[in-house]
């Protein structure tokens, strides 16, 4: 379809074979969708949100028309769903699986970011799941010769409620499994269209009678293998990965993705073609598109599963996740006119994560706008200060290009402007009386001096990298610019998923149960790299205070008369280190029972944070009035027994010099 399509109700003609739809009844009904991460609507048309994407799913299932002829219908996805989303970030992609069966799901193919939480949680959640996982390209030779990555299956074949087989292969690209850091050692990858060539001979003498290739690869990808596979082989290819919704027919062969985020879907009928001797030669195929608007009605069963899901995700976000040893200056008039400690450590862990050369991230961000006192750190303290749904992306950049990307971080200081840069292995210096574009006087990457001439590997946000906040210099090629993408939004993680699991390399209690080996050599190396700017503190050997209880110097449950006592930083960590950490069992899909007591110093902790956000924004505006500093130095230090809890390592990421103020001389 046409990019200037636009979006509405009604079904929309992606192929017509020219068949009579209304009176010839289709021998084989199809729905197909990829790419699913968020339950709730968005702001833009088309609207998605899992409640109405079901009531179209249900429409298509039980047809209001009176036909007892059409067959059953066969919901197929191309993968990608348990990451990435805030929800996933506590679940581990887990509050998918039940809308995944609830759909009627009855195959999908692994997508890349179906194994962000590693091979052991992909084993888990997928044997939840009332259908096979698909992949019969990637093997993995320690489960055995030739068996693919996770135990998932090479082919699958389903027969219809009225006996015509379709037979599945799944396929992905070569490319994203280079970008996933948690897979293990040693993983096979073929060539999708030979290892397809091999597989449908196999399905076709088991008597399928239609062949689909369930893919997760990008379009030229997929294209490819129609031109290689096309002209009887593969009568289908349903692919996932790029987000836009596509059909083309190349060779015979009809390939199509059915966009993104339960926005579009697509419903495909196939119908018989015979020759005059009466034998089945091929199918005509007829594609419908449909973009799931407002204008359509929310299932409520689902607005109810949705609103189940959500409760428990709801009651982890006072959970603490890590612990830190020095107060995180997430201001904004921090991170937006200098470094800051916050700053350092997300960039370094971006960084980390990817192996790249340097990490450069907008200021705007962060959107936390206070200091977050030592102590422990909760998922909502993630979540709130790293909102953004737009994963970390790696490029390749000359090194004038990053010049000019500082160039514009610094254009309109000393306005608090999101675009400020916040850096990792980075050093630069910068003069605000300068004129505009001449700022920048001089940077270092890894200790040397930036070479202007050098392609430098950096992890930034896709935000940044599609030019957004007057970051041109790092647009990627592919939207006009000159940087090189190596790792694209629709395989990178956000960053709140980054954070949750290298606090989870510094958990030592109750890690999570499918925590694999491949995951934690990635993130213990990740944390030993961090180290000089963000070092850890051991675990205490000694604290005997199990998660969840009470400190013993006081019990502020009756807390009726307030006094300003009650919200120092102290009474504070004590508050929130009353309700049990999220590390292990507490975020699986198993229910978490919550006891009397931790209920009530979950609902504590969340009423102490609405009170401090309206203490906060008065006091900043007295601040304003006053022309005084908004807290840089009202931070309680921890004393020495706090620095350490027995659960986990805490975190102490300082400055180090990285961004340089000079003002010339007027």
């Amino acid at each position: 379809m046409s990019a200037s399509h636009t979006p509405t109700a009604e079904p929309t003609v992606t192929f017509a074979s020219g068949r009579d739809t209304v009176n010839d009844p289709p021998d084989v009904r199809i729905l197909h969708y990829n790419d699913v991460y968020h339950l709730d609507s968005s702001s833009a048309e088309p609207a998605g949100g899992v409640s109405r994407f079901m009531t179209v799913v249900k429409e298509y299932r039980s047809p209001p028309q009176p036909n007892n002829n059409l067959p059953d219908l066969v919901p197929l996805f191309s993968g990608d769903v348990f990451n990435p989303s805030l929800e996933s970030s506590i679940t581990k992609g887990s509050h998918m699986v039940p809308i995944l069966n609830n759909i009627g799901t009855l195959a999908t193919c692994v997508g890349n970011h179906d194994l962000d939480f590693g091979v052991r949680q992909f084993r888990h959640l997928s044997s939840k799941c009332r259908f096979p996982w698909l992949l019969a390209n990637v093997l993995d030779p320690a489960l055995g010769e030739g068996v693919p990555l996770g135990n998932a299956k090479k082919t699958h074949m389903i027969t219809t409620s009225n006996g015509i087989k379709i037979g599945l292969i799944g396929l992905g690209e070569r490319e994203w499994l280079d970008t996933i850091n948690s897979l293990p050692p040693d993983i096979v990858y073929r060539s999708a269209s030979e290892v397809a060539q091999e597989l449908v001979p196999e399905l076709k003498e088991q008597g399928a009678d239609v062949i689909i290739a369930l893919t997760h690869q990008r379009e030229p990808n997929d294209n490819k293998l129609a031109r290689n596979l096309g002209g009887g082989m593969i009568d289908l290819i349903l692919g996932g990965h790029d987000h836009f919704y596509a059909h083309s027919y190349i060779n015979g062969t009809h390939v199509l993705r059915s966009g993104a985020d339960f926005k579009q879907l697509s419903y495909i009928e196939l119908r018989r073609n015979q020759d005059l001797d009466g034998t089945a030669k091929k199918w005509d195929v007829d594609i419908v598109r449909r973009d799931i608007v407002r204008a359509i009605k929310k299932d409520q069963e689902t607005e109810k599963l949705v609103e189940g899901l959500t409760a428990k995700l709801k009651k982890s976000l006072e959970k603490p996740i890590g612990w830190t040893a020095e107060p995180l200056d997430a201001r904004f008039t921090t991170v937006r006119t200098r470094e800051s400690n916050i700053g350092n450590w997300v960039c370094d862990i971006m960084r980390g994560h990817y192996g790249a050369d340097c990490a450069l991230m907008a200021a705007g961000t962060i959107r936390g706008d206070q200091i977050y006192s030592p102590g422990p750190v909760r998922v909502k303290d993630v979540t709130d200060c790293f909102p953004f749904e737009d994963p970390v992306v790696v490029i390749k950049a000359a090194g004038r290009n990053i010049w000019d990307a500082l160039e514009n971080g610094v254009s309109l200081y000393p306005a608090l402007e999101g675009r400020f840069p916040q850096v990792s292995n980075i050093k630069f210096r910068f003069d605000p009386l300068l004129p505009v574009g001449e700022r920048v006087l001089w940077v270092e990457i890894g200790g040397q001096p930036l070479d202007k001439e050098k392609v430098y590997v950096m992890a930034t946000r896709g935000y940044m990298a599609r030019g957004k906040d007057g970051y041109k210099a790092l647009l990627i090629q592919s939207e006009g610019g000159d940087c090189e993408e190596v790792v694209s939004e629709e395989n990178g993680i956000l960053i709140s998923a980054m954070l949750r699991q290298y606090f989870m390399a510094l958990t030592v209690m109750n890690k999570w149960a499918r925590w694999g080996p491949s995951l934690a050599r990635h993130w213990d190396k990740v944390v030993q790299e961090t180290s000089s700017s963000c070092p850890t503190l051991p675990a205490s050997p000694t604290e005997t205070r199990q998660p969840g209880d009470r400190r013993k110097h006081g019990d502020t449950t009756n807390n009726s008369h307030k006094g300003w006592d009650y919200f120092t930083p102290a009474k504070l960590r004590e508050r929130r280190s009353s309700v049990s950490p999220l590390v292990g069992h507490a975020e699986d899909d198993s229910s978490d029972e919550e006891s009397p007591d931790e209920d009530v110093h979950r609902t504590e902790v969340r009423d102490t944070d609405r009170e401090l956000r309206v203490m906060r924004k008065f006091f900043r505006k007295w601040c304003r009035i006053a022309g005084v500093d908004d807290g840089k130095d009202c931070v309680e230090g921890l004393k020495d027994s706090e620095g350490e809890v027995s659960w986990t390592r805490a975190i102490k990421p300082k400055l180090e010099g990285r961004i340089v103020m000079v003002a010339s001389q007027a």
